[in-house]
């Protein structure tokens, strides 16, 4: 990835007002309307609603562009105008736009009650769902195959929320300027009216988006006592957007990070894997840490900066953590454009390099003469790492495999200068299994050192390494080792049927053939009746089978 330097921690993340200039005139705690918050209870009042700004000519343009990409936004406007409503496209599409990035998603924001709604689609969409209807949100499609649209009509909302779960007391609205109020940040509460395509911000938004600074419509207290999961979002939009934060923002996140215990797993899931799959990762993970949401989101984490490694060449664990997500993603993009791929986040190996060393707090043992080392830290990190995605909900072949990355991460520093028999390398190659080319990715990644000769050492090494592998599948096919007798056979020379038996049998053989390579089929069986008699399966002297 290419991005200029910055200073690590929340101070390279915070907009200050001395930093701000003009731009951030109406922005967060300086001018807006918007006053500094010192209580955790939050002003009495909402902050009133300012003058749109004119957006500039090429957001102009993006706006228009956004609508001709999608003809069906203009043939609502006009349905809901004759019918006497006012629709507005609203949220993600009209920033994304304004960012020069047209998406897929359209949602729209209306005055029309959701009976109102269902209408107008009524002639129009070819089909309407109405799943969310007890939110206001109707859902449609128009067209048919790649050229259907599928969109979402909410009512104008002016929810109340209890302060204890997620789910609120329903409040349909009546104008536009309170509906854009109760979403979670401003460069989100900007809209379009259609047809005649007014931009509506009256909350400062594309303000921000200039500036690149991520503030809330409300008071941040409010806003996060309401949906706790915006200050994960908050988080998510620094990694992906590469958006600075309020200062407000920062301390009522940081006051109120125990509030995110109200929010379920799967909400939690959602927000951290949009995170590890935006741009720059590293930024969202440090704002995380240093407001106290990773102490009840990821707490293995913040964990990490009591820690200091075995070479002493990192001021903490955690550092050296953040700086293996941003070379696994360095590793991972470089490959992708070798081969003229569309750049796709690889999530299980952004997991397995943020997972990777989680097991080092509880192995941590301080040697005689100063040295520090955490032994077997592998292990129990592939178990921390499993146990913290399973608690997150992630699917099952995610915790799988960034398990097997963290527990295998380790492996290669066994190597030496290459004193691995092709025995072991069979084994590295097999216990990777699909994985080795991510395992490859996160073992080079893993290497922070700042001194140049070890780490172009440890690099040469590992190619080293790779050309072996390579030669090794060449030669002997590695990617479907198997033994030399299939269960059919190992039953015949055996005389036994399907069972446990067989199964050890095709265990041993596997050892074999890792361990001396291809065999023919009668070292195989020589092998194998050496092995049963052992076991007390076959005679020593004949061979026959044990009755």
């Amino acid at each position: 990835m290419s991005r200029p330097p910055r200073p690590c921690g929340i101070e390279s993340l915070i907009v200050s007002e001395e930093s701000g200039g003009d731009a951030l005139a109406a922005g967060s705690t300086v001018g807006s309307g918007m006053p500094p918050v010192a209580s955790s209870a939050g002003p009495a009042a909402h902050p009133k609603p300012q003058p749109t700004p004119n957006p500039a000519p090429h957001q102009a343009e993006a706006i228009r562009d956004l609508v001709a990409a999608f003809p069906v936004a203009l043939e609502l406007g006009e349905r809901f105008a004759a019918a006497g409503f006012e629709l507005y496209l609203v949220g993600g599409s009209v920033r994304d736009a304004l960012l020069g990035r047209l998406g897929q998603d359209l949602d729209f924001t209306t005055d029309a009650r959701p009976d109102a709604i269902l209408k107008i689609l009524d002639g129009w969409a070819d089909a309407v769902w109405e799943t969310g209807i007890e939110f206001g949100t109707v859902g449609a499609t128009r067209g048919s195959g790649a050229a259907a649209a599928q969109i979402e009509i909410t009512t104008f909302r002016a929810d109340l929320y209890d302060g204890v779960t997620r789910k609120p007391s329903v409040t349909f609205g009546d104008t536009i300027e309170n509906d854009l109020l109760r979403r979670d940040f401003t460069v989100n509460a900007m809209a379009v009216r259609l047809p005649d395509l007014t931009f509506v911000d009256p909350y400062g938004g594309l303000r921000h988006l200039d500036a690149a600074m991520l503030d809330t419509p409300s008071y941040p207290e409010r806003s996060f006592r309401d949906d706790p999961l915006r200050m994960m979002r908050a988080c998510r939009f620094v990694a992906q957007l590469g958006l600075f934060i309020a200062p407000r923002v920062v301390a009522a996140m940081t006051e109120m990070a125990g509030e995110i215990a109200r929010i379920t797993p799967e909400r939690i899931n959602t927000e951290l894997t949009r995170l590890m799959c935006g741009a720059d990762p590293r930024a969202g993970l440090e704002l995380m840490t240093d407001t106290g949401l990773a102490e009840h989101v990821l707490p293995e984490l913040p964990a990490l900066r009591l820690e200091r490694d075995e070479h002493h060449q990192h001021k903490d664990v955690y550092q050296h953590t953040l700086t293996v997500v941003e070379q696994a993603i360095e590793l991972e993009q470089a490959e992708q454009r070798a081969v003229g791929q569309p750049l796709e986040p690889d999530l299980v190996l952004r997991l397995a390099a943020l997972l990777h060393d989680i097991g080092k707090p509880a192995t941590r043992r301080f040697e005689p003469g100063g040295g520090v080392s955490f032994h077997h830290h592998e292990v129990v990190g592939a178990k921390l790492a499993r146990a913290r995605l399973k608690a997150l909900r992630y699917p099952k072949h995610v915790v799988d495999e960034v398990g097997q990355l963290v527990f295998l991460h380790l492996r290669f520093h066994g190597y030496g200068g290459g004193a691995w028999t092709d025995s072991a390398v069979r084994r590295y190659v097999t216990d990777a299994g699909d994985l080795l080319p991510r395992l490859h990715k996160l073992v080079r990644a893993d290497c922070t050192t700042r001194n140049p000769r070890r780490r172009a050492a440890l690099q040469s090494t590992y190619d080293e390494l790779e050309h072996r592998i390579d030669a090794l599948v060449a030669a002997e096919d590695l990617a479907r080792v198997r033994p030399d007798l299939d269960g059919n056979a190992i039953m015949t020379l055996l005389g036994v049927k399907p069972g446990p038996v067989v199964g050890r049998a095709w265990q041993y053989l596997k050892e074999l053939r890792l361990e001396h390579g291809p065999m023919d089929r009668d070292a195989a069986e020589i092998a194998l009746l050496a092995w049963a008699a052992r076991e007390g399966l076959v005679d020593p002297a004949t061979g026959a089978p044990l009755k």
